[in-house]
């Protein structure tokens, strides 16, 4: 059985950690793409060896591809804006998108976040039940991506269909191949080019403004590179996040123990538990590099020029030799340096910040409104190597008094 047909991948990942740490794979046809299968690719799965890998983007590069697959140098402008770049020009792209995501700019939305959660708690107060994805983990990423963006309300619901299409290629529901990914993804680019040149027109406070007119060295992102940052932005902006409020409420339901301690001293728990959430959820489960290098040996493997290297971050995640006892879903787990962003160097996630703020305010909303809220059914998954998703999950909880 091939690697991407495995259901057993906690105990797949765990026999390639202790046996063997770098592994070759064949790769399978993938639907939608007719340049067929690839020439295969390397395995990192453990801890040490992903971080060496992400902090040395001189040998494992991105530039060519982060996705297994192999796809026209053109996709990879279109879909992978920066996260498919090298330095010097991911250093200059980073430098001129980092100007929308200033203390300032994060700041300013500190209120807003807040709001946002308490709306989304209070909408689903009174029924005593929900589906935790849609009405309340999704909803507030989108919310705060939009908003920072300036996508008007009327729109939320547009991008959130399509960029489930575009990180859900591998599940038939949104489409089952990467031709109805790329789809989807042209459709938010054309919205994004409408959207920057609305605010070229009519400047406003918000991040499409700000990045829109931002130079680094006389250089200013064309409209063709925000049309691909928009893309990323969206769907990593509302995507990860909210698998990782999902992953963690199922987590909190599943260790009764962790529940009680957060809610007994939120405060107090929430910078451990909140990087716990991200540890054990991993929303995306690998990115790809490429190696450049000649006879480049990692974890005591020849890796050769050319080829293929995948950084498997939830194997990472589970790594015994860096986490004690890791498969257990501890809330004040300390220390917790774990590589839900990434494994460090230039490609770590620039929205950390705002994912954490908005895991804590979530949950803050939630333990303190609805103290007892649990999943109530099994969580429908989403068919994904990629990302690690739920897209349903049904929750109970007991209707608060005010609400009677």
């Amino acid at each position: 059985m091939s690697l991407w047909e495995r259901d057993d991948w906690p105990g797949m990942f765990a026999a390639l950690r202790h046996h063997r740490p770098v592994s070759w794979h064949t790769e399978p046809e993938i639907p939608g793409l007719t340049l067929g299968p690839g020439a295969g690719f390397w395995s990192l799965v453990n801890y040490d060896d992903i971080v060496q890998a992400s902090r040395h983007p001189e040998v494992f590069i991105s530039g060519q591809g982060t996705n297994i697959p192999d796809f026209p140098p053109e996709v990879y402008e279109f879909l992978g804006s920066m996260i498919n770049m090298d330095p010097p020009r991911h250093t200059q792209f980073r430098l001129i998108v980092n100007r929308g995501f200033t203390p300032r700019q994060v700041g300013a939305i500190e209120q807003s976040v807040h709001d946002r959660a308490r709306s989304i708690v209070d909408a689903v107060a009174s029924k005593g039940s929900c589906d935790f994805v849609t009405e309340i983990a999704a909803a507030l990423p989108l919310q705060i991506i939009c908003d920072m963006l300036g996508i008007p309300e009327t729109d939320y619901r547009w991008i959130f269909d399509q960029t489930n299409i575009v990180l859900g290629a591998s599940d038939p529901e949104y489409g089952g191949d990467i031709t109805a990914a790329f789809l989807a993804a042209q459709e938010l680019w054309r919205y994004a080019q409408e959207l920057r040149a609305s605010r070229l027109a009519n400047p406003r406070d918000d991040i499409t403004t700000a990045i829109s007119q931002a130079e680094v060295d006389g250089h200013s992102l064309t409209p063709e590179e925000f049309g691909s940052f928009f893309v990323l932005l969206v769907a990593a902006g509302n995507e990860t996040t909210r698998n990782a409020i999902s992953h963690g409420m199922k987590a909190l339901t599943d260790n009764p123990d962790q529940h009680r301690l957060w809610l007994d001293d939120f405060e107090g728990v929430a910078p451990t538990a909140v990087e716990e959430i991200i540890r054990w959820s991993t929303p995306v489960i690998h990115f790809r590099r490429t190696c450049v290098a000649q006879d480049v040996d990692l974890g005591g493997t020849r890796i050769e020029e050319g080829q293929k290297v995948v950084l498997w971050y939830n194997s990472a995640n589970r790594d015994e030799q860096q986490f004690d006892d890791p498969y257990r879903f501890d809330v004040q787990r300390t220390p917790n340096e774990h590589v839900g962003f990434g494994g460090g160097g230039p490609h770590f996630c620039l929205g950390a910040h705002l994912a954490r703020r908005e895991i804590k305010v979530m949950f803050e909303e939630l333990l303190r409104r609805l103290p007892d809220i649990h999943v109530s059914g099994e969580p429908e998954m989403l068919v994904s190597n990629f990302i690690h998703g739920i897209k349903r999950m049904p929750v109970e909880f007991s209707i608060p008094d005010d609400m009677r």
